[in-house]
């Protein structure tokens, strides 16, 4: 292996050392998922392309490994009180599952309009449901009313050193099954998964490159990389319904610093790649689990000469809990 990056220690929420710590913590507790490839993606993309299946992590979704992190760094007396989170999606799954496996309670608070998948997933970890309005500011109100009550500790979704940390695992494994990557292709919405795959995989290898891929209804990333600070859109508008989240205090500096571009894409190319890695890769991803794929076929990237480079790439697809309802609706708009 590669001498390790100098990314100066406590300039970012986490470092090689606390994902290497993350990786002992989990390593007994997650899936090591498998590094696919297509001889026909490779030919389409004109690239030799790598996908990371965590849509085949547990929880089927990356998520799990930053909630198992959270959970089992905890001490016996914080983790007996229980984890509060509020999350829509695939972070509300796994953390009811990392409680879960420590024994230990969890209040989860999730909007209205949640997909009913991930709400089925977190019925079905154990984790205690408690409804919010759709809006961020209702989220967090409840969430804090459970604190209060139960004394619970709060897990952010993304914005917390030990889910970035524990996030940050990914890019250990995909370099261990494929050390010639030279860029990885990272889905970006509060930033906790390409913060610690970038992390940690500028640390293994200084000369990678981290390019992350964003729907172009939910772009604020984009306009936060391209203004210099945190943006925060009105509203979102986008079938990747795990990609409307802001960027957090935590992770802004990391995709500040060590991202080197951000790829918006289209639904509609989403929803392309999505029955690409169905048809091909027969593996099931759900539309935020599909964008790493649309962005390396997005004209955006093909054609621009900066990334003519970018030969053997990395593409984590994220997850694989996707309301089956809302797949045929997708793929039929598709056509």
């Amino acid at each position: 292996m590669e001498e390790e990056g100098k990314i100066t220690k406590g300039k970012y929420a986490a470092d090689i050392s606390s994902i290497r710590e993350a990786q002992d913590r989990i390593k007994s507790l997650v899936h090591k998922t498998p590094l696919l490839s297509s001889t026909s993606l490779n030919v389409l993309s004109g690239r030799q392309l790598y996908f990371k299946c965590e849509c085949l992590q547990k929880g089927g979704a990356f998520k799990f490994r930053g909630a198992c992190n959270a959970v089992f760094s905890l001490n016996d007396e914080d983790a007996s009180k229980g984890v509060v989170t509020h999350s829509s999606g695939n972070h509300a799954a796994a953390l009811a599952l990392a409680a879960k496996l420590r024994g230990i309670p969890s209040y989860i608070v999730i909007p209205k309009n949640a997909p009913t998948c991930k709400v089925e997933n977190v019925k079905r970890y154990g984790g205690q449901i408690v409804w919010s309005e759709p809006s961020v500011q209702s989220r967090e109100e409840v969430a804090n009313k459970v604190w209060q009550e139960t004394g619970a500790i709060f897990i952010h979704p993304y914005n917390d050193g030990r889910i970035l940390s524990g996030q940050g695992t990914i890019s250990l494994e995909i370099l261990e099954q494929a050390p010639h990557l030279d860029t990885l292709v990272v889905p970006i919405s509060g930033g906790g998964l390409i913060s610690g795959i970038a992390l940690a995989a500028k640390s293994v290898n200084p000369a990678i490159r981290i390019l992350a891929a964003e729907p172009k209804g939910a772009d604020d990333a984009a306009q936060s990389k391209a203004a210099g600070r945190i943006i925060r859109l009105p509203e979102t508008d986008t079938i990747a319904d795990g990609l409307r989240a802001f960027l957090g205090d935590f992770t802004w500096p990391v995709v500040r610093d060590l991202v080197e571009d951000i790829i918006t894409v289209e639904d509609s190319e989403i929803i392309k790649a999505m029955k690409l890695c169905f048809e091909i890769l027969k593996v099931v991803v759900e539309p935020s689990g599909a964008i790493g794929l649309a962005a390396v076929l997005s004209d955006t990237f093909q054609n621009n000469p900066s990334w003519k480079e970018c030969n053997h790439i990395g593409i984590v697809l994220s997850g694989g809990n996707v309301d089956l309802a809302v797949l045929w609706d997708s793929l039929k708009k598709g056509k």
